[in-house]
């Protein structure tokens, strides 16, 4: 049996739990490795001034953004490839992959031009420190016009996790988050005989990794066999494959650009308290993502196992495999649930945090962890819609966790008790509703697309 005959084997024959596992684990361990990323940068600025660490806080709903649009449009391509590779078409599927890098490539392009020139505005509608704006200017612009290693690599790792290659993605990501962490201390303080840059190192280290991660991707898919062949030579744009990469991928987009518009509205509540209250925000994203980094992860390995057996007609091994998803994806939020409950003040304690952080930090972690599980159900039902081609049901629930339910409630709570405190439980609030959400998609979709398919 050839290489690849073997990994379509794998995906629509293997059992289930050993199978999810070897296509999720690389992925969840790359991700925690960028978690990690995420906390030794904010780390290492924190070390510069509490004003710096408020900078970069502020940056991060752009920095959401870039990586929506990225990893957004990776995840349509993903989708078409997994469903084209289970339907036996593998010259669309690698159709689907070309046109995935060249759309990555025009994104970055638009970013480049935003990162050059229109940043500065952002900043001063939050902040009106020129210092903390000076130093969130500098650090989003530097990432904005040198993104396109992140785009290229995103596209990359997710067209190899479509045939059911998660090591070299790992090894991606691994790359460039390792370089990250290893040349952060030295842009930042200005070792080896370099200028201390502060937070403009903190960014020049950021794109160095991504575009070194990019260059050894590119290097890897080009000496090494792959199930999916990437050629440009005659290539000829079809948007019939855009409008199928995009049919996934813009509702995915949408689904993380939300946290931008959540971001920036959740910021622009918290202003309203202290400059502290939108710092301990930003801390919480950083904190979190070592716990829903890993589910992330586990979806990208059930994403291609869905998809695949959706394209397969294989019912049960499908919903096999989004149950068994469920349960890793419910431990893992509930042991980071405990963390967050157990652990708040050794938790902020690594960003060197102020009395008044600690203050206001310690209740929102206790309070906003309360919601991971209904999280953990809901990121893996998303994973479902968007496997079987349904990114508006995904795109339906994000909007409500992170949009529709979570900023009104949190604007209304502010007003209504006046204090930062009581902004938290709006976190709890969505969650449950859109909770609630995913299982009226879920049973839609069951009655109208899967009860009745194949075996």
């Amino acid at each position: 049996m050839s290489e690849k005959s073997q990994a379509q084997n794998r995906m629509g024959s293997a059992k289930m739990l050993p199978l999810i596992f070897s296509m999720a684990l690389p992925a969840m361990f790359s991700m925690l490795v960028q978690a990690l990323y995420n906390i030794v940068d904010s780390y290492f600025v924190s070390q510069v001034s509490e004003k710096a660490l408020a900078a970069v806080s502020l940056a991060f709903p752009i920095q959401n953004l870039l990586i929506a649009f990225g990893v957004g449009t990776a995840v349509g391509v993903t989708s078409l490839i997994s469903r084209r590779l289970g339907q036996g078409r593998r010259e669309e599927a690698g159709a689907a992959a070309v046109h995935g890098i060249l759309l990555g490539i025009a994104t970055w392009l638009v970013f480049a031009v935003y990162g050059g020139f229109f940043t500065t505005p952002f900043f001063q509608m939050f902040e009106s420190d020129p210092e903390i704006v000076a130093m969130g200017d500098q650090y989003i612009s530097i990432c904005c016009v040198f993104s396109f290693g992140s785009f290229v690599v995103i596209m990359l790792e997710k067209i190899l996790q479509a045939t059911g290659n998660m090591l070299w993605p790992m090894v991606f990501q691994l790359v460039g988050a390792l370089v990250n962490i290893l040349l952060d201390p030295v842009f930042i303080f200005g070792y080896f005989g370099l200028p201390a840059l502060g937070v403009t190192g903190a960014a020049v280290a950021t794109v160095a990794g991504q575009i070194l991660s990019m260059i050894f991707a590119a290097v890897v898919m080009a000496v090494r066999p792959h199930e999916i062949t990437i050629s440009f030579k005659g290539f000829r744009l079809s948007w019939a494959t855009v409008k199928n990469i995009y049919a996934v991928g813009l509702p995915a987009i949408v689904m993380q650009a939300i946290g931008t518009v959540m971001n920036m509205a959740m910021n622009a509540i918290l202003s309203g308290f202290s400059t502290a209250a939108y710092t301990v925000f930003g801390l919480y994203f950083k904190l979190q993502s070592f716990v829903f980094m890993p589910v992330f992860g586990l979806t990208q390995g059930l994403l291609p196992i869905m998809g695949f057996n959706f394209g397969a007609k294989n019912k049960k091994r499908m919903l096999l495999a989004l149950f068994q998803g469920c349960l890793i994806a419910l431990v893992i939020m509930t042991v980071g649930m405990l963390v967050f409950l157990l652990l708040p003040d050794k938790l902020l304690g690594i960003f060197n945090a102020s009395p008044e952080l600690l203050a206001i930090g310690m209740p929102a972690l206790r309070t906003i962890c309360s919601c991971f599980v209904f999280a953990a159900l809901g990121i893996v039902s998303s994973t479902l819609f968007q496997a079987v081609g349904k990114g508006s049901y995904s795109l339906v629930v994000s909007l409500m966790r992170q949009l529709v339910v979570l900023v009104p409630a949190a604007w209304l709570l502010a007003r209504i008790f006046g204090e930062v405190n009581a902004v938290w439980w709006s976190f709890p609030i969505a969650e449950t509703v859109s909770m609630a959400a995913s299982v009226v998609f879920f049973l839609r979709l069951y009655q109208r697309e899967i009860k009745d398919i194949g075996k």
